[in-house]
């Protein structure tokens, strides 16, 4: 029985030809990032600027799209709507972003909301209105700001005990890039900046993690098997062995990703975007960025030691 292959078997393919090329267009992207975090600006959605969520009940069936359609008239920035389920009740929460630096909209502004609604669903009425100020929002980013942070030392720690300190500077490094020109881009185009964002920057930290372990698990194994071969070669030969693995998950991953791109809706579409551009910039990173980090800095081997991870089947995956 034939089995369907995508990469073939036996490839030989310089992965570190334009090491220095590569490494440094990476180098140059990470400050670029920053620069335009530092000049532009994230475009902080209601999570982190505060605003006013209003709580609806109707006798009606919920429509987000025709809720939506109504309130956009009114210029208010950003505007969540979402459908509150569990209850029997239809029920409904808008969350509509700080008003002229304040952060309760004004009685007109709830007025107006109000009316535009009613034209849509005559039976619709406000239950509950509540505001979140800047301060509670300032914490949130704080707050994300730690969790980003406090996965990448936990990454370094477990990468550290696993293999050597060269592989675990190498996968944060490369962590710190993907996360960086994930702000960046967020940045240059002006895309709304939410919790679900940062809920993608921590999906993205797991997923590009998962890829540079597995490259670094087949590393460790070959640096065993071919004792006298250069870093650089043994490096190429590793990567080439995972690349079947490599496109067959993160082809079929950007599949799923691309059809929710597109026809998820406005909703998600800036939490998918995240996690689309993480994967495409993740696996880049496990081996242009982290892989060049290690190759700068070197492995000492260790052949004292015996070898009780050979024929891990991480790698083993063909495709």
């Amino acid at each position: 029985m034939k089995r369907l292959k995508l990469i073939p078997e036996d490839t030989h393919i310089d992965f570190f030809k334009y090491r220095t090329l590569t490494f440094g267009l990476s180098c140059v992207a990470m400050v670029a990032s920053v620069i335009l975090w530092f000049t532009m600006g994230l475009n902080f959605g209601i999570d982190f600027r505060g605003g006013t969520t209003i709580r609806t009940q109707s006798e009606e069936a919920i429509s987000v799209a025709d809720y939506r359609a109504a309130i956009a008239p009114l210029e208010l920035g950003d505007v969540v709507i979402s459908e509150v389920f569990g209850t029997e009740d239809h029920v409904a929460s808008i969350r509509i972003q700080a008003q002229d630096e304040s952060a309760s909209a004004s009685a007109e502004t709830l007025a107006e909301v109000e009316t535009a609604l009613q034209a849509v669903d005559p039976t619709i009425s406000f239950t509950s209105v509540e505001s979140v100020g800047p301060k509670v929002s300032g914490e949130l980013v704080k707050t994300a700001a730690l969790a980003v942070g406090a996965s990448l030392a936990a990454i370094l720690f477990y990468i550290w005990l696993r293999f050597e300190w060269q592989f675990s500077l190498g996968a944060v490094f490369a962590l710190f890039h993907d996360v960086l020109l994930t702000i960046g881009i967020f940045a240059l185009f002006q895309i709304r900046f939410d919790l679900a964002t940062i809920a993608a920057l921590l999906t993205i930290i797991g997923y590009s993690i998962n890829d540079t372990v597995v490259i670094f698990d087949r590393l460790r194994e070959n640096l065993r098997k071919f004792k006298t071969k250069p870093l650089l070669d043994v490096m190429n030969i590793s990567v080439n062995e995972t690349l079947s693995r490599t496109i067959m998950t993160s082809g079929t991953t950007l599949i799923a990703l691309i059809a929710l791109l597109v026809l998820g809706g406005d909703v998600i579409r800036g939490f998918v975007f995240a996690i689309t551009w993480g994967v495409v910039i993740g696996t880049y990173s496990s081996v242009y960025v982290a892989k060049n980090v290690v190759l700068w800095l070197g492995v000492k081997r260790d052949w004292s030691k015996p070898d009780n991870n050979a024929g891990n089947q991480f790698a083993n995956i063909d495709a």
